[in-house]
């Protein structure tokens, strides 16, 4: 079982506070959006309000001084506009109050200490009301020339009504948005635990020999991505294990009969009574099958060098229709032997680029299976075609062919169609020619055709 990680160290729960701390930032900030376009925009008109208003009065100063002043400001207190929010006044040289319907200041804030000219907010009260208390004032002080003081300003109450319903909804809304950001990150960790517990329960159960084990595969998202290629990177893991078992008990199985006979040959060799010539032969045999031996490993270490491109860097410019010409006339006594008839045929010229040795080598092995396998059609044809953008030399018998169930293992190590293992060969023939043929940057195709058999090898075309 996959060991648990602490919160702490894990990614899940890491990316789960950073998704709350996300949503509660981004309410935040959209909060104080609604707090300043609602509250800022009633304190910004009730200023230009203001403004306006002492620009009215100023002016009147300006044209018929006092008198017009006071009038003025009778004028706006009785025009039934803002009324209930005025607060107009002008203040004597003394302090006191000669016209308006402002009230007593707050103490702590008096006019005399107030910046002239500036919107500043104090706390007074307004005469006219039944009981004069103290409210929140946004107002402006204006010097006169006879030394006198005009003040003009809003109450702020009704404002502050505003100011009081949105900062508590904003408070409920920011406490339902902690608890939705706080269960939503729980949900965002839970899932996103859940689709990475499932991946390392899958590589626990492989780890601990299930290689059949395989990832589910839910959605399109990037965890079904990852589990997809994870999947096929299993199959690729149990398919190189399977060969490996296979290449185990194949090596298992070629090795233990020569093996067998070797010793049974020295047994003999060590009887007393054993005639001098048929020691010999013991002995001949005995070295025969030894290099059947020393065969086989050489093939091995021959796959397993191609594979590594060891002799990728000794290719050159080659005409295969030429070697194929060449190896076709080279095995014409042999299939005469076998009672089959070989033919070549295809292009005057057909360029590539690789190993003279081992492209003819990968050619004998399918001219050789092909004759083996397929003498009982009696033809065998070799071909050279150019393609665009490919050569492909091809070798066909009219055998019996390849059972369907058995194509796609046909280039595994030691596989014989012959499970019987009567035919001479170890099965290493189409693995060596396949790695010949990536070795040149080519492929490999198996056909099963009615009748016979097909194995074609595509190489790039050389210019």
């Amino acid at each position: 079982m996959a060991p648990r990680l602490s919160l702490r160290g894990s990614i899940a729960a890491r990316l789960a506070v950073g998704y709350g701390v996300l949503v509660a930032a981004a309410m935040a900030a959209l909060s104080a959006i609604v707090y300043f376009g609602t509250v800022g925009v009633f304190e910004r008109s009730i200023d230009n309000t203001i403004l306006a208003a002492q620009a009215r009065l100023t002016s009147a100063w300006r044209e018929g001084g006092r008198p017009a002043l006071v009038g003025e400001i009778d004028v706006q207190l009785h025009d039934l506009n803002d009324t209930d929010t005025e607060m107009l006044g002008l203040v004597g040289a003394d302090g006191r109050l000669v016209s308006g319907n402002l009230g007593s200041w707050d103490p702590a804030t008096p006019p005399a200490d107030m910046a002239t000219g500036r919107l500043v907010s104090v706390r007074m009260a307004r005469r006219g009301t039944p009981a004069p208390v103290p409210v929140s004032v946004r107002l402006v002080v204006v010097g006169l020339e006879d030394g006198s003081r005009l003040v003009v300003g809003r109450d702020l109450v009704d404002v502050d009504a505003i100011r009081s319903v949105v900062e508590h909804a904003l408070l409920v809304s920011a406490a339902v948005s902690i608890l939705l950001a706080f269960f939503g990150a729980q949900l965002f960790r839970g899932r996103l635990e859940a689709r990475i517990g499932e991946i390392r329960r899958t590589t626990a159960r492989i780890a601990a020999g299930e290689l059949s084990s395989r990832i589910g595969v839910q959605g399109r998202d990037e965890f079904a991505h990852l589990g997809q290629d994870i999947n096929r990177m299993l199959d690729r893991i149990e398919a190189l294990m399977e060969g490996v078992r296979h290449v185990s008990n194949s090596i298992a199985h070629d090795l233990r009969t020569p093996l067998g006979r070797v010793r049974n040959r020295l047994d003999r060799a060590l009887q007393s009574s054993v005639d001098p010539d048929a020691l010999v032969l013991d002995a001949r045999m005995a070295i025969e099958d030894i290099d059947g031996v020393i065969s086989l490993f050489d093939k091995l270490l021959q796959i397993a060098a191609l594979e590594a491109g060891v002799r990728a860097g000794s290719a050159e410019t080659l005409d295969l229709a030429a070697i194929a010409q060449d190896m076709s006339e080279l095995y014409e006594v042999a299939a005469e032997e076998q009672g089959v008839t070989l033919r070549y045929s295809g292009a005057p010229e057909a360029t590539v680029r690789g190993d003279r040795d081992l492209l003819a080598n990968a050619l004998a092995s399918l001219i050789d299976n092909a004759i083996k396998y397929g003498r009982s059609g009696g033809r065998v044809d070799v071909s050279v075609i150019v393609q665009e953008g490919a050569t492909v030399l091809t070798v066909r018998d009219y055998g019996p062919g390849v059972p369907a169930g058995d194509m796609d293992k046909l280039t595994r190590r030691f596989y014989r169609v012959d499970q019987s293992r009567n035919l001479p060969g170890n099965g290493l023939g189409l693995a060596i020619v396949t790695a010949i043929v990536q070795l040149h940057g080519g492929t490999l195709d198996l056909r099963g055709l009615e009748p016979g058999f097909e194995a074609s090898m595509h190489f790039p075309a050389q210019r």
